[in-house]
């Protein structure tokens, strides 16, 4: 009776490294620095629009409240950049879910291109045209699943 003994436990797995070490790493590091810089930098230029605009220049209105909301974007694409990274590195997929899909507008969402039918042109169609589109199918074919961010991987 073999199988009557007492089953042992599997182990335990490992537990993985942390997912957000890849923030300290020198390439992130750098990013992480120029954000700052960048951030502080932009707040710096909407002061001095705005010290600019109290001593009569009119135009440093407008720079006054767009220095700051530059810097608001900035951290906003930071936040998300690093989000997507995350994302990236527990195994999810960037595309949209069924629920970010829904909250899309009107026609706005991921395009399947559809292979092209036939090498030959139908009787109305052009054949310049068609080498054309079976040529955007081919290019279309060999991007997919490429990276979003080319040349920073």
């Amino acid at each position: 009776m073999e199988n009557a003994a007492p089953s042992e436990a599997a182990p335990a797995p490992a537990p993985a490294a942390p997912v957000w070490r890849f923030l300290l790493a020198p390439r992130w590091l750098g990013w992480h620095l120029l954000m700052v810089v960048s951030f502080w930098g932009m707040l710096w230029l909407g002061d001095w629009q705005f010290r600019r605009a109290m001593s009569g220049n009119a135009l440093s209105w407008a720079y006054t409240f767009e220095w700051p909301l530059f810097a608001g974007f900035a951290v906003v694409f930071w936040a998300k950049t690093i989000r997507d990274e995350f994302r990236l590195k527990r195994g999810e997929t960037l595309g949209a879910s069924s629920g970010e899909a829904e909250s899309l507008p009107f026609g706005v969402g991921t395009i399947q291109a559809r292979a092209a039918q036939s090498a030959t042109p139908a009787d109305d169609e052009d054949a310049e045209l068609s080498a054309y589109n079976a040529y955007l199918t081919r290019l279309n074919a060999e991007v997919k699943n490429h990276g979003r961010w080319h040349g920073l991987r």
